[in-house]
């Protein structure tokens, strides 16, 4: 352990709680423990993982700064490997804030954004998945993304990665014998049946992996869907109807919405921001017209556009004129007021106008068909639940890249191998397939690539 560069940092959010926790890794994390503890029984042994309870003060001037439990914890069975103590004082950020200056006063350094994860990472104790993993935890809106970033910490993308990487170790190991008898290159390297390795083994299980990438992003990150259609068609109200609260106000007055409201929820697992946008028509005022700008803004950024219709008041020109307008996104089209609908025929004749764009009746005032809008939101994002066949782990964004390039080296390798290409050949385009995954788990990741993967995670984690 490096003695000289013990870090500190606050574990908990900013504001009040029950607990706030300071955490400390390094060698001299134990000797600033002693340093700044006093504890209730007079003196303690420091066991490794048990709690003590005492006060923490100043060493020079005495002053109590908080009454605390603390916990050393001996490496390597800790979070980085390396000593670890934790201080477990009361939720005020302040006190917090006073007891980390106090470690920085005595020579501990503030750690970085994940700098605790990245420890644990080059240290050996997990890969870079599961510290990947641990950012999908912090930031999962959904049970649904908890789950898949709680499997990924429990190593199933590593796990699977892992098995093509042995099967590729094992290729390779056969090339290599090949290149070092190159009379023998022949008899030594049986074609057809590392084809049919590569097959089974390596090009499938790429390609399942590569298949889930979307999908996994969508569950990960989640999908904007924008409200749009004229003042007064009910964008609102849906808006209420979907979070079960009045988290916008509702009148009978157009233009009453006159700036974009959003909201997170939970549509079978995927973390949706839902915006309600201004009504856009033409003649605003100038305060309307700024949020009618911001809703337009809002429409090129989406993911998917509800657009709605007032089946009480049917289709106008300005409805058409505004369709046209958002024609180029991803579109569900709604006819609101369903259980008024006076001009229920010139909705569907605008409907069949409209080249199949899904269309769905719905009331949001009486929430009527609004379990059928969530089902088709996900069949539009995501497709039929049943689609939805993840294998423990779904890839980010890094993970698609890397196997990607993995796919295209297997791609090459099946061609040499078909072609029956000398097998310094071969070898290059397994190492370039082993060198991806690798990447992926942390192998032979690049300085570069560990800062930007850490510095997303927040302070003191």
């Amino acid at each position: 352990m490096d003695r000289a560069n013990t870090i500190a940092a606050i574990s908990t959010p900013p504001g009040a709680g029950g607990i706030g926790i300071v955490r400390v890794s390094g060698g001299d994390s134990l000797r600033h423990l002693r340093a700044i503890f006093q504890p209730h029984a007079g003196s303690c042994s420091f066991d490794s993982h048990r709690l003590y309870y005492g006060k923490i003060a100043h060493p020079e001037s005495r002053k109590v700064l908080d009454e605390v439990l603390v916990v050393y914890m001996a490496a390597p069975k800790t979070y980085t490997r390396e000593d670890v103590v934790e201080i477990h004082c009361h939720g005020n950020y302040l006190g917090l804030q006073s007891i980390l200056e106090l470690l920085l006063f005595l020579g501990v350094r503030l750690a970085e954004p994940g700098e605790f994860t990245k420890l644990a990472f080059l240290n050996g104790r997990i890969d870079l998945t599961r510290a990947e993993a641990v950012i999908d935890i912090l930031s999962a809106r959904t049970r649904k993304g908890m789950d898949m970033a709680l499997d990924q910490l429990g190593g199933s993308l590593y796990d699977r990665v892992d098995l093509i990487r042995g099967s590729l170790v094992r290729m390779r190991a056969i090339v290599e014998v090949a290149i070092d008898f190159p009379d023998e290159d022949i008899d030594i390297i049986d074609h057809p049946a590392l084809l049919t390795q590569l097959s089974e083994e390596i090009a499938s299980p790429l390609a399942r992996l590569l298949a889930q990438a979307d999908q996994g992003k969508i569950f990960r990150e989640g999908i904007s869907v924008v409200i749009v259609g004229l003042p007064n068609v009910g964008k609102s109200s849906l808006l209420n109807t979907l979070l079960q609260e009045e988290r916008a106000l509702v009148t009978a007055i157009p233009g009453t919405t006159r700036d974009t409201i959003e909201e997170y929820l939970d549509i079978h697992g995927v973390p949706v921001r839902i915006v309600d946008t201004a009504g856009i028509r033409q003649n605003a005022d100038e305060v309307e017209a700024m949020g009618i700008e911001r809703a337009r803004k809002q429409i090129e950024q989406a993911d998917l556009i509800l657009f709605m219709l007032d089946a009480a008041r049917g289709v106008e020109e300005e409805d058409k004129q505004l369709f046209e307008s958002v024609r180029h996104k991803p579109l569900l089209l709604l006819a609101n007021k369903a259980d008024i609908a006076d001009q229920q025929e010139s909705v569907e004749q605008f409907v069949a106008e409209c080249d199949d764009v899904p269309f769905l009746q719905i009331s949001a005032k009486q929430h009527q068909n609004i379990d059928a809008l969530k089902d088709t939101i996900f069949a539009i994002v995501v497709g039929s639940k049943d689609q939805w066949q993840e294998e423990g782990c779904a890839p980010n964004v890094r993970h698609k890249d890397a196997l990607q390039r993995a796919v295209a080296a297997a791609a090459l390798l099946q061609e040499g191998l078909e072609m029956f290409t000398t097998s310094d050949l071969l070898a290059i385009d397994l190492q370039e397939c082993l060198d991806q995954l690798n990447a992926i788990v942390g192998v032979t990741t690049t300085e570069d690539v560990l800062d930007v993967i850490f510095e997303q995670f927040c302070l003191g984690k």
